[in-house]
């Protein structure tokens, strides 16, 4: 079996290929306490959330799943400070770009037993890591985050713990082997972390109240929840149903995980895999075309009021893998995988560094400095974009309608009067299309160039060329 590099965090891709039948396998070599599976198979025991005062008045201005725009902060990385007062200082550059939520990689201590210094090796569930800065940090960073209309998520570690943090007093809330040692998660290399045994109903109440924890003293809006397809189904039901619970909080779930019942569970949003992966296979040679039937493979069975997040990169790509600058073959590219990204449904992403066409990787094993000046022109496009984009409904829900071509990603969003057209150049050639009776002989407004277009019945596009039409 390959190996991964040890962390929480690492590109999952291998590990979510094996099948049921394999990891079967694995848990008959494991103890009966401590065999994980993917089906609802305890009992589901809501935990009644402690009526306690909170800290703040609940957010009231939590978007709609369909209207979010969501921008992830790599706190490492996040300058000057690398801290929660360096998000703070930033929260107007992130509302610019049509956020209202903001998802925060883990603020938790970090484990030193076996370390690689991943902030995904958690060793207290309950308190902020002296690097990012204190709970009173946190609630300065919701109080404003809240009064720009921005809700803010947690990036939730369930699968493990650190192997230094204090639940390893109570070996049976951990998966052991026939030997009864406690073992890092299985099918992966992440040994600086140890797995946890769902099994155990009194560590999966510590989890849930742990989870209550921050909304009631930090007044979080959701979870970000780190490989969801390690943790079962059934919990994920029990901690969502107990969250719904409580008093006057409505609270954003996602999840990291490709298992076909997360919405099932209650899961609002999982991440688009299958778009980023067809997004960039288009960019290489694929026909252009096939990204709306990847598009719609993905929505065919998820239940209504349910979306995918889609990303041309987020912390694990940035990190291990390659920027969109790399992906795409430079700026012009990125824009244009963005503008296709960002408009054919789903739920967008925006992940800190990628707004300034950062070109090399970006760590979150260790600090680093996002050069926020880096490119003003590109970010002022990312900005008018979004804006646009925060703003339209049709842009954000209205109805598809795809024009296949080999090498342009083109399709109208309609919704009441509104029409949105979107046209993308996804070679770095020229290339030129016969326009549809939708589009040709029709004066539009271009967003981007804030000024009217008429279109013929055929249009040349330069390499990675777009258009963003109303």
């Amino acid at each position: 079996m390959p190996t991964f590099f040890a962390t929480p965090s690492k590109s999952k891709s291998f590990l979510q290929q094996f099948s049921k039948l394999q990891v079967g396998l694995l848990c008959l070599l494991l103890t009966t306490a401590g065999c994980k599976k993917d089906g609802p198979n305890n009992p589901i025991n809501p935990v009644t959330p402690s009526v306690r005062p909170g800290y703040g008045q609940p957010f009231t201005a939590l978007p709609a799943i369909e209207d979010i725009v969501m921008y992830e902060v790599n706190l490492r990385a996040f300058g000057p400070g690398s801290n929660l007062q360096a998000v703070i200082a930033k929260l107007d550059h992130i509302k610019s770009l049509g956020t209202n939520v903001i998802w925060l990689m883990p603020i938790h201590p970090i484990g030193t037993l076996k370390s690689v210094n991943s902030p995904y090796s958690v060793r207290d569930y309950k308190a902020v890591a002296s690097e990012y800065g204190s709970l009173a940090d946190l609630r300065q960073l919701t109080d404003a985050a809240h009064a720009r209309g921005m809700a803010v998520m947690l990036d939730w570690v369930a699968n493990h713990t650190a192997w230094d943090h204090p639940w390893l007093d109570s070996t049976s809330w951990y998966t052991q082997d026939a030997s009864g040692t406690i073992i890092h998660p299985p099918l992966t290399n992440w040994l600086d972390v140890a797995d946890l045994n769902f099994n155990n109903q009194n560590m999966r109440k510590a989890m849930i109240e742990a989870m209550h924890y921050w909304i009631y003293e930090a007044n979080i809006d959701g979870f970000r929840c780190d490989y969801a397809d390690g943790v079962p189904f059934d919990f994920w039901q029990q901690a969502i149903q107990s969250t719904d619970t409580m008093a006057q909080r409505n609270i954003i779930f996602f999840a990291e995980g490709k298992r076909s019942n997360h919405f099932e569970a209650g899961f609002d949003l999982c991440f688009g895999w299958s778009f980023n992966t067809a997004l960039k296979n288009i960019f290489i040679a694929e026909p252009a075309y096939n990204l709306y039937a990847a598009s719609s493979n993905e929505y065919r069975n998820t239940p209504p009021g349910k979306h995918w997040v889609r990303f041309t990169t987020n912390h694990d790509a940035s990190a291990w893998e390659a920027t969109p600058i790399q992906i795409f073959n430079g700026q012009a590219g990125a824009m244009s995988a963005w503008v296709i990204t960002n408009f054919l449904n789903g739920v967008p992403l925006i992940y800190s560094s990628q707004e300034v066409a950062t070109v090399n990787t970006v760590p979150f094993f260790s600090r680093s400095t996002i050069n926020w000046n880096a490119n003003p022109a590109f970010l002022a496009a990312k900005q008018r974009m979004l804006q646009f984009y925060a703003s339209s409904a049709a842009a954000k829900k209205g109805t598809i309608t795809s024009f296949s071509h080999f090498d342009v990603v083109a399709f109208t969003k309609s919704h009441a009067a509104e029409t949105v057209a979107i046209i993308a150049n996804v070679r770095n050639s020229q290339q030129s299309m016969s326009l549809p009776a939708e589009l040709a002989n029709k004066t539009w407004w271009d967003v981007m160039a804030q000024d009217s277009l008429s279109l013929g019945a055929e249009l040349t596009l330069a390499p990675y060329q777009y258009y963003i039409l109303r």
